[in-house]
């Protein structure tokens, strides 16, 4: 069965508004046709994207620009906005290539239905039709893939849009009950009752190996990011719409995007918010909230706005599981200049991060805190130093003048207890990531830029702030460490009473916990226990940061101290972290059975 005469209509396809026209049309029905929609934006990012120049001698084909208008006086013309004719001809034979193809290949009365919902072996029988004609070698990371014009076109598809590739599938042979489950890297299908059942139909990252068919309880068990601790996306059919409107890519190259394709996916966004379609889905409204920062449309929500809505659907249908509606609003004040706030969101993603086990496929996840901890953070704090400097010597130039509200700012910000709180808490957030997890996180890369960052603080602002360990953690620290860091800890609260003291003893503090040097018998025995040291009391006005991983714990004083001792603290950071990982594979290396964990000979 082809389109239908009223999906017929609504072609050819000359402008933006008549492509959000159809979709209207579409998702006004109760099953909107994804292999229609998914071949129309395919043929449009095709000819807007890849192949961006207007074919000669093909029938049927144009590019249709606007009308031309005259200009105001003293104002320059509008740019030129080409859009290609998707005419119906074409439409209608993909469509009916790619339902011929799913119909001749799946006899569905092979495979009875159970209980009335879809059966393993059908969804597994379906993948395999698409898996199969896909070509045997090509870049499977490249750019715009992800359409079922590229897989009839192509015989190409990236690990999202196989994934939609069979729900779309599953619909052509009527089986309503099969459907997308999205985490934020990764996508599989959900099916049965209730959408009980899930099955693994594509892959994730540079592996390759077939996983189809299987569940994805061994990976929420195992608490990997990828996926969300069961806390993923379980769509409908509208929802399997945004998804392939989020999927559009807009990029002609390295540094050019379509300015078509970025107004046609913000339109489409906002049909789906409007329909309430965006309710459930955080990364949509932060891909529409990027756009409309970059253009935004009279009397509709701000970009921020749209950032806390999407930070509001994590928290309310998925447990605040999600961490990218926090990097979306961190990289919002970021480009904003507004560092204080940009710390903030990157410490409430790190705070969700630290509840997982990083995994060897939460690679996406951990490129992402990479940049923002060894590239983001430093050289925005190494800049606002930079306008803090030229403003005290702007200062000292002309006592009389005021520096510019961006060299204020910078100035604040490196004397904010507060921002420094947060930085901590980022890194207390990594650091807690690390502890129980299969791979280690940190090395001494992320030390050097740890030290790097700190350092812009100065140290009377460090001090300020508030360092809140739980009594039971420092319980389960003594028990760990060895009797020389006991001794250690118990002499803390003697130099801490003394804040003129000068920072050589916190040298000598830190080189004693971390190097664990080994003092003369005397020396043992000049320090007499005493009881664990209170814990502090916040004072009205500082700021606070309770600490969680044991690392940033054993760094407490360090952080804190008046004078920076940037060799204790990378010998803190790595030493500890492969003293850790060396203890776990020994004890728990059993409990790891992921079979997608045993891919370490494979990728050698």
């Amino acid at each position: 069965m082809g389109l239908k005469s009223a999906q017929a209509a609504f072609f050819p396809l000359c402008s933006i508004d008549e492509v959000v026209k159809l979709f209207a049309f579409e998702l006004a029905r109760d099953e909107p046709d994804l292999t229609l929609l998914s071949l129309v934006l395919g043929f449009v990012e095709h000819f807007l994207a890849v192949n961006r120049v207007a074919p000669i001698n093909v029938p049927g084909y144009s590019i249709e620009g606007p009308p031309p208008s005259s200009s105001e006086a003293g104002t320059e013309p509008a740019a030129a906005c080409c859009f290609p004719r998707v005419d119906l001809l074409q439409i209608r034979a993909l469509h009916t290539r790619f339902t011929t193809m799913i119909r001749g290949a799946v006899d569905r009365s092979a495979y009875p239905p159970k209980g009335g919902v879809s059966s393993r072996e059908l969804v597994k029988k379906i993948s395999d039709v698409i898996w199969n004609n896909l070509s045997r070698s090509y870049f499977k990371d490249r750019a715009h893939i992800q359409s079922l014009f590229s897989f009839i076109t192509g015989t190409k598809l990236d690990s999202s849009g196989v994934a939609f590739a069979v729900v779309a599938a599953c619909q052509v042979l009527g089986l309503r009950d099969v459907h997308l489950g999205l985490s934020e890297d990764h996508a599989w299908l959900i099916f049965g009752e209730n959408g009980e059942d899930t099955a693994e139909v594509t892959w994730h990252g540079k592996g390759n190996e077939d996983r189809r068919g299987q569940t994805v309880t061994a990976g929420v068990t195992e608490r990997s990011w990828l996926y969300l601790k069961g806390s993923y996306l379980k769509c409908d059919r509208k929802m399997e719409v945004a998804l392939m409107v989020s999927a559009i890519n807009p990029s002609i190259d390295h540094h050019t995007d379509s300015v078509e394709l970025l107004q046609l996916q913000q339109h489409l966004l906002w049909l789906l918010y409007d329909l309430g379609h965006l309710i459930k889905y955080p990364m949509a409204l932060g891909n529409l909230a990027d756009l409309e920062e970059l253009e935004p449309m009279p009397g509709r929500p701000d970009p921020l706005t749209l950032y806390h809505q999407g930070i509001s659907a994590a928290k309310e249908y998925y447990n605040n599981e999600h961490v990218y509606p926090y990097v979306y609003l961190a990289s919002y004040y970021c480009r904003n200049k507004n560092v204080k706030d940009a710390l903030a969101s990157w410490g409430d993603a790190a705070t969700v991060i630290q509840d997982y086990n990083y995994c060897r496929e939460d690679e996406e996840i951990y490129k992402e805190f990479f940049d923002i901890a060894n590239d983001i953070i430093p050289n925005l704090i190494k800049e606002m130093a930079s306008m803090a400097e030229a403003s005290e010597e702007q200062g000292d130039g002309d006592a009389g003048t005021e520096g510019s509200p961006g060299q204020s700012a910078a100035s604040t910000v490196l004397q904010d207890p507060e921002s420094f709180a947060q930085l901590l808490r980022f890194y207390d957030g990594i650091c807690k990531w690390e502890e129980g997890s299969s791979t280690p996180v940190l090395h001494v890369g992320w030390a050097t830029f740890l030290v790097q960052s700190i350092s812009k603080f100065d140290g009377q602002v460090r001090h300020k702030v508030t360092i809140v360990v739980k009594d039971s953690d420092m319980n389960e620290d003594d028990d760990q460490h060895s009797d020389d860091s006991r001794e250690a800890r118990r002499r803390g609260p003697r130099r801490e009473s003394k804040a003129e003291e000068p920072p050589p003893a916190k040298k000598f503090l830190a080189e004693k916990l971390v190097e664990r040097r080994r003092s003369a018998p005397s020396q043992r025995t000049v320090a007499t226990p005493s009881p664990a040291p209170p814990l502090p009391t916040p004072t009205l006005g500082a700021a606070c940061v309770t600490f969680h991983s044991e690392k940033m714990k054993g760094m407490k004083e360090l952080l804190t101290a008046l004078k920076i001792n940037s060799s204790a603290i990378k010998l803190q950071l790595t030493a500890q972290s492969q003293v850790q990982m060396k203890k776990q594979k020994l004890s728990s290396g059993s409990e790891y059975t992921l079979s997608f964990m045993k891919r370490q000979r494979k990728s050698l």
